[in-house]
């Protein structure tokens, strides 16, 4: 059975973006993310060596990870578990060397929305020349038309995809989410006290089914007619 999704995000408790790296230093100084970014810190990794005359030394860069959260729902706000959300980053070969593209990528790992409706999409993005900034989308559970032909239901996403930007200056302790234009749904209704006036146009909410009739009911309509 397919159902709409709404997704939604805010600030979410136990969920703020972490404040400390190694050593306890403060990572995050200004938080413009609004709850989407969550437990941010910065790692260095492995990315190459340098060859010197007669000895290689690895190469190390940092890398800012962390998580973007958001939360999954029906039309009627309950929360929904089992909803795939990936994030996909724009081509970054004009930030990084060559010599470096294979180690220095972003990568995000899918969230899985829980019985809370909250999903949590790891991620690990390079710092270069101490920023961060990454746009891409996210893209609300993908594989939904493969799901309802292979299993007869699915939930079907109201917004399929949205842009995002993530952007994080090392030095200032700024960071920012930004997420596209998204779209709201709303639904006709009508007042009591209101005059007589034309319907609005929308689509109105699926009506409840109403129960089948026992098949001896059928049978005395259908020979005497409907009861009255």
């Amino acid at each position: 059975m397919r159902a709409a999704l709404l997704l939604s995000a805010g600030l979410f408790c136990g969920c703020a973006a972490a404040s400390t790296g190694r050593g306890g230093k403060k990572v995050v100084l200004k938080d413009f993310a609004e709850g989407r970014v969550a437990q941010v810190v910065i790692v260095d990794r492995l990315t190459g060596a340098v060859d010197y005359l007669f000895v290689s030394v690895d190469r190390k860069s940092n890398f800012l990870e962390g998580y973007i959260v958001g939360v999954i729902t029906d039309l009627e706000d309950n929360p929904i578990q089992g909803v795939v959300v990936r994030a996909v980053a724009e081509g970054e070969e004009k930030f990084v060397e060559k010599s470096q593209a294979a180690f220095q990528t972003s990568s995000f790992d899918a969230g899985v929305s829980d019985t809370n409706g909250v999903y949590r999409i790891r991620f690990s993005l390079p710092i270069l020349k101490g920023k961060v900034d990454v746009r891409g989308k996210l893209i609300y559970n993908p594989q939904w038309e493969q799901e309802r032909d292979n299993l007869g239901k699915a939930y079907a996403p109201q917004l399929k995809e949205s842009p995002f930007r993530l952007y994080f200056d090392q030095k200032e302790g700024m960071l920012i989410f930004a997420e596209g234009v998204r779209k709201a749904i709303v639904l006709p209704v009508t007042g009591t006290r209101a005059p007589k006036q034309k319907e609005l146009p929308g689509a109105k909410p699926p009506e409840a089914a109403q129960p089948a009739a026992k098949p001896d009911e059928d049978l005395l309509n259908g020979f005497f007619g409907t009861k009255p």
